[in-house]
Formats: structure tokens, sequence, C-alpha cells
């Protein structure tokens, strides 16, 4: 029987009564008919006195005119519905005294409900055109509220270009920024020739007139054509602001861009890298190194990026999106990949992935040309099973320019994959300490690197803005004073100020997590091309470097010198020595003429004429606890100064003459000299290279010399 019900119930297709929605004019009038009706017989059958209806009627009209009074309704509307209450209830009453079932009154009634429906309907229309005037009235004044406002700013501003500028522009439109943190300008520039740079040169003349608050700018750019000019005005200073990277980790694409940072309209700027390559310049302390993360954060959430990252700092840049990935002994974490594709921190790593890359772009070269020509283009079609390589090289501008033998090879392997790998979808990401001409004096990296960011700090060294974004006027170091404010300019948009995003060490980790399975793997092809050296990038032997943490060990207390490379001072403490064997005495022996020569220690017992014990050196090290008798290297240095006599001698010539019996170098005899003329052992004669000491016997100024 359920069954049944079921299939009668799935196969029904009538129509389904809404018991919850209000009437309207049809239905209001038949409800409105029908209960007439239905009273007028039943109180008929039942005797009920026709002047009760009619009493029913009146206190229905007398509801519906207060709740339509309260509800704010037409007077259309209010005598529509009072009149249908007392039409209603005064056919009842003449129904019920004249019975009816006539036809007269069966008639009757239905032309009454005919003229109820239309009078409705008629009302209902009138409400809706009322209702849609009021809200066009309330936008119509909202509007004039606002167009108040702009053409104030706009008179305001035509003003203020004509009296700093010199030139007369016709604002078409003021556009309010949504964030509500500025507005643009669209104007028409005078004829006669004025161009859109005529007033970018004076920006900052600008925003001193309009007082805009510090880190507020008015910039000017190219309007729609020509003869147009948009100028951007900041009202509110969103680079002081520290903001947090965004936690919507979502999936991105190199073909959509990746979000950088905001603009000084809080909207979000990115950077499209499909044929770009980038050049991201800092000073110490601006926040290049957080950039640098907030790009490897965007790179490590493209579907469609393999990241290589160079940095020969000790691979600080990729190091925290690598170690989530990896254990203790190298091996790889259930579930984690790292969030960059592969980290060179040696030049030898570093020149191995140059190299492939170098092979992969050529091999894509012969392997894709099939795929290109169906896809009718000459760029090779990235996507997750096709990935771009993305090569950010902390620190590369500097490697491009040094001069020494490394950097010069690498510097040749950086500008071929420059030079040879837009198509095939290999793209680099240079960094640098300065906007300099040995930055960007090289005419590859100025051609290719369209994508440029100059994190200021406030710093003005080093920061030739006008040589970074060249044709770009009016843009100042001190307006973006603030640490990750800067400059970021694209061929899609000009340089303008932004903010980069603050990424902290956890979300590092939680985008590394995020992540894992959405980085594409290399393909078959550029796999084969890259071969072994890509392929055990990961082996631990590679990536022992990584793990070093030797630092965090506690020293042992019981362990000898050479095995702790520090200093026992058991000496000192009334300890003897443990007895060393012979190769160790040597090298105690060493150590402790290092530590007279760095420290100034205080001089042997007998080290001079005086028996009187002679105090240690200021700030010096007493180190004669652990000297169990004369040293002889040094009893001999004092012997060959005092035979010097009157001309004396240096330290060179000391340390040559006791080399070959002592082992003596040269740093340990400037010790010595040193501490013997603090205590007045040896005198020092001369200066610079003719520097020599002479034993205080034999200084001039010795009563007793002989």
């Amino acid at each position: 029987m359920e069954r049944l019900t079921m299939t009668a119930n799935t196969a029904s297709t009538g129509p389904v009564w809404d018991w919850a929605a209000g009437h309207g004019p049809v239905t209001g009038a038949l409800s409105a008919t029908t209960g007439c009706l239905a009273v007028a017989t039943t109180g008929t059958a039942a005797g009920m006195p026709p002047g009760w209806a009619l009493a029913i009627g009146a206190a229905g009209a007398i509801g519906h005119t207060v709740t339509s009074l309260r509800d704010r309704l037409s007077a259309r509307t209010i005598g529509m519905r009072a009149a249908s209450w007392l039409i209603g209830a005064g056919w009842t009453t003449w129904a019920m005294a004249s019975g009816p079932l006539s036809w007269t009154a069966l008639g009757s009634l239905a032309t009454l409900g005919v003229g109820i429906g239309a009078a409705a309907r008629a009302t209902l229309l009138h409400e809706e055109a009322r209702e849609l005037e009021a809200i066009a009235a309330a936008e119509r004044q909202v509007a004039a509220e606002l167009s108040a406002e702009r053409r104030a700013i706009a008179a305001e501003w035509v003003d203020r270009i004509q009296r700093v500028c010199g030139i007369t522009v016709r604002v078409r439109a003021v556009e309010m920024w949504p964030t509500g943190t500025g507005f643009t300008l669209d104007a028409d520039l005078p004829p006669g020739g004025a161009t859109y740079d005529r007033i970018a040169r004076e920006a900052p003349k600008l925003s001193a007139d309009a007082r805009l608050p510090h880190g507020c700018t008015a910039t000017a750019s190219p309007g729609i054509d020509q003869g147009r000019v948009l100028v951007d005005v900041t009202t509110v200073n969103v680079l002081a602001q520290e903001v947090t990277y965004p936690t919507d980790y979502g999936p991105l694409s190199v073909l959509t861009g990746i979000p950088w940072g905001l603009r000084t309209n809080a909207e979000e700027i990115r950077a499209y890298l499909r044929e770009q390559c980038a050049l991201v310049v800092g000073p110490t302390g601006s926040g290049k190194t957080n950039m640098v993360h907030t790009i490897l954060a965007g790179f490590a959430r493209a579907e469609d990026v393999l990241t290589w990252v160079i940095d020969l700092n000790a691979g600080s840049a990729g190091l925290p999106w690598v170690r989530p990935a990896l254990d203790r002994d190298g091996r790889p974490v259930d579930g984690m990949r790292p969030g960059v594709d592969w980290l060179a921190a040696s030049p030898e790593e570093a020149a191995l992935m140059l190299d492939t890359a170098v092979r992969v772009a050529k091999h894509r070269k012969t392997v894709y040309q099939d795929l290109m020509a169906r896809a009718n283009t000459d760029l090779l079609p990235i996507s997750p099973q096709i990935p771009q390589i993305m090569l950010v090289i902390d620190e590369g501008a500097e490697i491009l320019a040094s001069s020494d033998k490394p950097s010069r090879m690498l510097a040749a392997k950086i500008l071929e994959v420059i030079r040879i790998a837009r198509a095939m979808g290999i793209r680099t990401v240079l960094t640098a300490l300065g906007a300099t001409g040995a930055v960007l004096g090289n005419l590859m990296i100025r051609r290719e690197a369209k994508v440029r960011v100059a994190l200021t700090g406030g710093e003005t060294e080093g920061m030739d803005l006008a040589k970074q974004f060249p044709g770009t006027r009016g843009l100042r170091v001190d307006q973006a004073p603030y640490k990750g404010a800067g400059f970021l300019g694209t061929p899609e948009s000009p340089a303008a100020l932004f903010k980069s995003w603050r990424i902290l060490p956890n979300q590092i980790r939680d985008i590394t997590a995020a992540t894992a399975d959405r980085h594409p793997t290399l393909d078959g092809p550029s796999a084969t091309a890259a071969g072994d050296a890509y392929a055990r990038r990961w082996d631990p032997g590679r990536t022992a470097w990584m793990r070093d943490t030797t630092s965090e060990r506690e020293p042992n207390p019981g362990s000898n010198l050479a095995e702790r490379g520090g200093l026992n001072l058991s000496a000192l403490r009334g300890e003897q020595l443990p007895t060393a064997e012979p190769d160790e005495e040597e090298l105690a022996r060493r150590f402790r003429e290092q530590i007279d020569a760095q420290f100034a220690t205080a001089p042997e017992a007998g080290a001079t004429e005086s028996d009187e014990p002679q105090p240690p050196a200021p700030g010096g090290l007493n180190l004669s606890a652990l000297k169990a008798g004369d040293n002889p290297a040094r009893d001999a240095a004092l012997a060959l100064l005092l035979a010097a006599g009157l001309e004396g001698t240096g330290a060179s010539a000391i340390a040559r003459a006791l080399a070959d019996e002592h082992g003596t170098t040269r740093q340990t005899v400037v010790g010595w000299l040193k501490s013997w003329t603090e205590d007045g052992t040896a005198v020092r004669v001369g200066t610079g290279t003719k520097a020599r000491y002479v034993h205080h016997r034999h200084a001039p100024d010795n009563p007793t010399e002989q």
C-alpha cells in the first residue's frame, strides 16, 4: 500500500496548493463570494437575524482600514478593502432576507465577485507602481546627494590641477572606490597637445596641496585615449597597516595571475608571469624576504607551476617550504610535498639546476611541436599536465653583476634560461638589494623583467626608481617609508604604490600542508630531459645540509679540547688537566699561543727583570694557570728582541727565526709584542710598515741604556 501511495504521489502532476500563500485578485474575490454565500445559506437555515451579517461586515471594514493605515497603503486600496467588506455584508443581509439560492441572488453575487476581483487587481497594480516610485525616489535622492558630493570633488580638483599644473581639465566622472579609501577622476585634457604626464610630474605637489595624509598620493595615468587622464587619489593610508596574507589558500593559475599584494585602494594586485620575468628590489629591512615568501606562497597555490629556488645564502628563502615535508632523516613525510619543487643553496647545486632548466627548455621545443600546432600557438600551452617552471633566485641580480668566476658562470646560465625559455614556460624571479646601474645595467634583465617591484622601506641609498621604472614620473621613496611598502609595475598597470602581505611562519607551514596534493608533477618528456639530477634532488645525501642541527646539541663537559672545540679552564678550578697524547699537547700549545695573541694574556713569570707579579693587561684573559712552566718559544722571542738592540726588530723577523724550531706564527708573535708593549717590556718605534719593537733596556729614553 505504501508503495502504491508513493507511486501515485510521484506520478501526480496536478497543481500543488500553497495554503500559506496570500490571496490574489482572483482567489480573494472567489473566497469573498463563497464566504458570503455560505454565511447567507447557513444563516437562513438557522434563522439568524439578517442584521448580524451587516454588523460583521462593518467590523471587518473598520479592522482592514486600521491595518491598511498602519501599513501606509494608499487611499485607493483602503477604500477598496472597506467597500468590499460593506458590499459583501450588504448582499449577505439582503440574501438572508429574500433567499440566497434564487437566480437573482446568485447572479448578483457573481457580478459582485467579478467587481471585487477587478477592483483588487487595479489597486494591486497601483500599490506596486507606488512602491516602485518610492524606491526610485529614494535612489534619486541618494544619487543627488552623491552627485552633489562628486560635483564638489570635481570642482575642487579642477581648481587644484589648474593652480598646481597650469592646465584646465574637464572632469567627466568621479568614481568612489568601493573600499572607501579614495576615488578616481576621469578627465579630459585641454586641447593644444597637453598630455597626462604633465599632471603626473606634479603628483607630489598635488598631494601636498590636497593635504593628503602621509602614504596617500594623487597619481596620474593614461585614460581611455591620449586626450584623457585618470587621477587616482588615495585618502586613507593603507601602507602603514600590516596586512597578513589571506587565509584563503584556494587554487591559482599562472594564466590568471598570482596575487602579490594590495594597491592603495585596498584592491588585490596580480602579477602575470606566463611570458614575463620579474625583478624584486629591496634593501635590508625593507621586507624583501617576506615578499619572496609571499611570491612562493602564490606559486605553491598554483595548480600549473613548479617552483625552483636558488638561494646561495644557506637556502634560507626555500628552507621553510621544504622542512615540513621531510623528517629528521631526510625521508618524505606521509601526505606532504615540499612547497618548492627544488632548492639549491650552493653554487654547484645552482649550476646543476640551471643546466637542467636549459635541457628541459630545449627538449620541450622539439617534443611539443605537434601540441603547439594543434593549439595554433607558438607558446607551449601551460596546464597542470605541462606545468610552468618558475625559477626564484634570491639576490640573483647581484649574481649577474658580480665579477668573480663562480658568479660569472652562474650569471651566464641564468641569462641563457631567460633568453631561450620564454615560449617553453620557464621564467625567473630575481631579487636584488638595490635599484642601481650595476643591477639594472643588463639589457636582458631590463627587456624581460617587465614585472618590477621596489620595496623601499624609507631607504634612499641605491633606490633609483627612475632606472627601475623608466618613463614613470612622480615616484619618490618617501611616499612608502613603511616596511613591506613600495612600488609595483606590470605591463598591465603602471608603477604605483602597493603593500606586500605579511606572511607568518605558521602560514608557510599551513600553505605547505594545504597545497601538498595540488602541486603538479613535471611532465614526462621534461622529466626525461631533466634526468637523475632532477629525479634525485630530494635524496637524503643531497639534502643533508638542510638537517644540520649541530648548533642545537648540548656541549659535553667531559669531552676533551679537540673534540669540543672549546676552552677547558679546569686549571682555574684547581683541577689537573688530563694527560694528553703528544699530538694533543702540540694542539694545546698552539691553541694557547693563539689565545695569547687574541686576548693579550698575562705575561709569563720571569719574562721581565722584575720579580714582582705583573697584573694582567686590562680586559685580557689570564691563562697562566694553563701554563705549567716557561714557554720556550716566548722566551726565545724575548731573547731575540733583547738581542736586536737599539735597532729593534718586527713580528715577521721573529716569527721567521722561530718557525723551524718552535713552529711559531706571526700572529702569535704579534700578540706577544702587543702584551710586552702594554706592560712596558718593549717599546714600539715608528708607525705603519716601518714600525719596529725595541726592548725597554735599549729604548732611547732608558737611563740604563748601554
